[in-house]
């Protein structure tokens, strides 16, 4: 034991041999065991940053965001798939906040000190930022596309559902330009929009404009208090800079919202599943039996007429997939044109169908139109407001042909 001193000339015992030698042995054992892991450690991070490094990387994360989508949502009113699209949304948020942030230099370097903490994995995940951008912006358009596909018709509705799959496409060479805080912003608008308008409806069972409305209202909340935390705490800027940004997400819900007056919005969440028009339809228990013309020798996957006669009732059969909260009202809209001269259809006949949500395979309901004229025939699945669910095409003629034999198939 070392022997000290003091100033009376008394002997002083010194014992380092438990507290002090405790402390240094401590001390010893950390450095060497975080001189041990760190290389541990960094080695596969740096083989992942070298991977990540690869020019194919950005397809690779688009393919697997539009893949995963495709093989996991199923309703539209499940659950678990909006819970999904919420949790891509939220990480989008956070992305777009955090990538705009380090742009205006608000998140300071991690000290240089030996550890990690919140700061080294910003430092660590800031390369890849646009990587992440990319997969959870693919994947909640291919989201969109597959929803809004099946409320789509080849109509002046596909347009928006254009807009989508364009999106979809060009996110891949918005690579190099999601450093832009004003398109990133307007593409986390354009998703959060999409989203409130069909999970509105989901969510309310109401699907009407003033819902679509509050979709909007919700839409340029969220996107302005992204906008207020990209900002928040710079004094450098001027006091104007979080409201230009904002402006070009406000110019575009305003232009999306004039399509949904255009009716060029597909009427998401409803979906036409099934629609064809028949020679009879007559309902047995729980199953519809839809009777039609068979066709020739290679029409093998025919299951509705495409001809009808003039001198027989015709019967226009649909099913209609809504979730399970809305109740609303669709309607079978009987249009027609003496010929293709004619570019113009009338309108006939407007039926209302009362439907209600939740059947997987969509409600069904027919209606039947008399001594039709000859010419060109066609039926709208519409909502109240106009907007087109699906549409049934079909061509009347005078002439019966008795011989022609006939195929029943169960709905």
């Amino acid at each position: 034991m070392p022997r000290h001193y003091n100033k009376s000339g008394k002997r002083k015992n010194i014992d380092i041999s438990e507290n002090g030698g405790q402390a240094l042995l401590g001390t010893s054992l950390k450095s060497q065991l975080i001189s041990t892991i760190a290389p541990i450690v960094r080695s596969p991070l740096n083989h992942l940053n070298t991977h990540l490094a690869n020019p194919f990387i950005p397809i690779v994360f688009f393919l697997a965001g539009v893949t995963y989508d495709t093989l996991t949502l199923s309703r539209i009113d499940r659950l678990f798939d909006n819970l999904i699209l919420l949790l891509y949304l939220s990480i989008l948020g956070t992305l777009v906040v955090l990538t705009g942030r380090l742009q205006f230099g608000m998140i300071p370097s991690p000290p240089q000190e030996s550890g990690w903490s919140a700061l080294h994995c910003i430092e660590w995940a800031r390369p890849h930022l646009t990587k992440a951008l990319q997969f959870f912006l693919g994947g909640l358009f291919s989201a969109y596309t597959i929803f809004y596909f099946q409320s789509s018709s080849l109509t002046t509705s596909s347009i928006f559902l254009a807009i989508i799959i364009l999106l979809l496409i060009a996110n891949e060479w918005f690579r190099h330009r999601l450093s832009s805080i004003k398109l990133l912003v307007c593409l986390y608008t354009m998703v959060v929009f999409s989203f409130f308008t069909f999970f509105l409806p989901v969510l309310t069972g109401w699907m009407n404009t003033w819902i679509f409305l509050l979709g909007a209202s919700l839409s340029a909340i969220v996107i302005w208090k992204v906008v207020k935390l990209i900002f928040e705490g710079i004094e450098s800027q001027s006091s104007w800079d979080p409201f230009l940004t904002f402006l070009p997400a406000l110019g575009l819900i305003a232009s999306l919202s004039g399509l949904y007056f255009l009716n060029w919005i597909p009427p998401v969440p409803l979906s036409l599943k099934f629609g064809g028009v028949y020679q009879h339809v007559e309902k047995s228990k729980n199953d519809y039996h839809l009777t039609f013309h068979d066709g020739s020798w290679y029409q093998v996957f025919k299951q509705s007429e495409d001809r009808v006669f003039t001198d027989q009732p015709v019967y226009c059969f649909t099913s209609v997939f809504a979730p399970i909260t809305l109740q609303t009202t669709v309607y079978h809209h009987w249009q027609y044109r003496q010929d293709k001269t004619k570019t113009k259809f009338s309108s006939t006949d407007r039926i209302p169908i009362s439907i209600s949500g939740g059947r997987e395979r969509g409600y069904r309901s027919y209606t039947v139109k008399q001594r039709l004229d000859p010419g060109e025939w066609r039926v709208d699945v519409e909502t109240e407001d106009g907007r087109i669910i699906g549409r049934v095409n079909f061509l009347a003629t005078p002439k019966h042909d008795e011989s022609q034999e006939t195929r029943t198939i169960i709905f």
